[in-house]
């Protein structure tokens, strides 16, 4: 297992700094992360931060709430590819998930992926909100609008990735779609357990850590 390629290396707090956006980008390049994530207005500053490296960058719509209008969504994700993001993690509207309004929600991910002209979308449905059944529909809307991912949460929610939930969301999108495990995956064995349920992408803000473990046992 490259676990490195399975990292999405995160600083999303709303206090970072430029020296701190560019200590993660150095770090990235050092351990060859799959990708940074930012804030959107840290994507130029990445971007320019990383040639010359594969690793690529990856930004967030929507977020933390996911209460933007689509339109919004659309055209966060339009600056943030016009800015150099490769990718978009995208927060669902939660409300219309409990509302159970899925067509929205299939909608809505629909103007991002359509905005995002064949860039990998990853969809979070903040699962620590939901039940199964949302889950699961949130999933299935997600797939049909010709999302790349799904993903669990953006770590300001009340809980992170659960094996659990790793292994419904695997199930409900199949084998084509990829499934992000985000939240609270701090150490090697967090990986190994995310990734046996169904995960092939990790975001998390302990990248190096999970690295050093992964080291001590020979990965």
């Amino acid at each position: 297992m490259k676990v490195n390629k399975l990292i999405d290396h995160t600083v999303l707090k709303a206090f970072a700094t430029e020296q701190e956006i560019l200590k993660l980008c150095a770090e990235a390049k050092e351990y060859d992360f799959k990708s940074v994530c930012v804030n959107p207005v840290n994507v130029a500053l990445a971007k320019k931060a990383l040639e010359g490296s594969d690793v690529l960058v990856c930004t967030v719509v929507g977020f933390p709430l996911g209460a933007n209008t689509k339109e919004i969504k659309a055209l966060e994700t339009l600056d943030a590819i016009k800015n150099g993001a490769d990718e978009i993690d995208m927060v669902i509207n939660i409300g219309k998930a409990k509302e159970h309004d899925f067509e929205y929600i299939e909608d809505e991910i629909k103007c991002v992926v359509t905005a995002s002209a064949g860039k990998t979308t990853k969809v979070i449905i903040e699962t620590c909100y939901l039940s199964d059944e949302e889950k699961v529909e949130c999933c299935k809307a997600a797939k049909a609008a010709g999302a790349t991912f799904v993903k669990t949460s953006t770590g300001f929610g009340t809980g992170g990735a659960t094996a659990s939930d790793i292994k419904l969301m695997r199930e409900t999108v199949g084998a084509e779609m990829g499934v992000k495990a985000s939240g609270g995956v701090r150490s090697f064995d967090d990986v190994k357990l995310m990734v046996e349920n169904g995960a092939t992408r990790i975001g998390a803000s302990s990248g190096i850590q999970i690295m050093k473990d992964a080291s001590n046992v020979g990965e």
